[in-house]
């Protein structure tokens, strides 16, 4: 079997060489062969792995998401319904966070609605909610 240097994997990837790195050191690659010269070595499977955990980040996964989701793909006796479940669970925080994000942007719109371009900056209520206590512009996206 040809072995590959961290470079070509990080390249064959679409990621960095540093990158490679931290997800090793982090535990979702395991620790390569080194070879005499005490360079790392690497199998094309690596590369597989690399991608997974690209396209898992870019679905929105969390790096220990990630490592549980490929423990599970080494796991013969894991079902669909357990990978299944993961997703669900993803599905779930992300509309938590669209509502989150919705909120923000409704407050957000509030608070720039009410700014107008003249003046000084002292007076502005978008500074105002931002220096007064946190349940004052929470509320603000509630308000309308």
């Amino acid at each position: 079997m040809k072995t590959l240097t961290v470079g070509q994997i990080a390249k064959l990837a679409g990621i960095g060489v540093e990158t490679v790195r931290f997800y090793e050191r982090e535990g979702l690659l395991d620790e390569p062969s080194r070879r005499a010269s005490g360079y790392r070595q690497y199998g094309r499977d690596t590369v597989s792995v690399l991608r997974f955990i690209r396209r898992a980040k870019e679905l929105g996964f969390t790096l220990k998401e990630i490592k549980s989701l490929l423990a599970l793909r080494g796991d013969e006796s894991a079902t669909r319904a357990d990978v299944r479940g993961q997703a669900v669970t993803k599905i779930a925080d992300i509309e938590t966070r669209i509502h989150d994000l919705q909120r923000m942007r409704e407050a957000l719109s509030v608070l720039t609605a009410s700014c107008h371009d003249d003046g000084p900056a002292t007076g502005c209520p978008i500074l105002e909610a931002l220096n007064g206590d946190r349940d004052d512009w929470e509320n603000v996206g509630s308000a309308t």
